[in-house]
């Protein structure tokens, strides 16, 4: 660990996967999904520099979060109209979020999805707006693109725990 505080290590996070949250927001927008290697991508970054950013029982213990998060997600996968992508990648963000925090982090993404949500319907509904991406296929389809709504929830609370001292 480079004996970093814990709001560093979320800024260097932070600034790490934002252009990966960046590319899964417009790929999700404009194709209904999120690439696998964005999803690898993620957890590369967790993988490398976890060990730096975090103790390593820390960055250890927090796979599970991945590992349950998968398994929840494969579950509503089948069971719900939940998209895999949406699902990889949720999981992919779980080891980024401390166990402590759980009670934010879903605030978090329950703000994210209602936010989320009510802009995309708003802004399709603008003619020109909408005719800055014409090509995106989530302007016309019932279902919405939650890769805007789950990084939305991974940046915002880097963001959160890095300005907390």
């Amino acid at each position: 660990m480079l004996g970093l505080s814990v709001p560093a290590s979320a800024l260097v996070f932070l600034v790490l996967v934002s252009p990966i949250c960046a590319w899964v927001a417009w790929s999700d927008l404009k194709t209904m999904k999120i690439p696998n290697a964005a999803v690898l991508s993620l957890l590369g970054v967790y993988l490398l520099a976890g060990p730096l950013l975090l103790p390593l029982d820390v960055w250890a213990w927090r796979w599970l979060h991945f590992a349950l998060v998968l398994v929840a997600g494969i579950i509503l996968n089948a069971v719900a109209h939940f998209g895999a992508g949406d699902a990889k990648f949720a999981a992919a963000m779980a080891p980024f979020f401390a166990q402590a925090h759980l009670n934010l982090v879903l605030i978090l993404l329950a703000a994210f999805l209602l936010g989320a949500f009510v802009a995309h319907r708003l802004v399709r509904r603008v003619p020109a707006l909408r005719g800055l991406a014409p090509d995106w296929v989530s302007w016309s389809r019932a279902d919405f693109p939650l890769g805007l709504a789950l990084v939305g929830t991974l940046c915002g609370y880097l963001a959160i725990v890095a300005l907390t001292a």
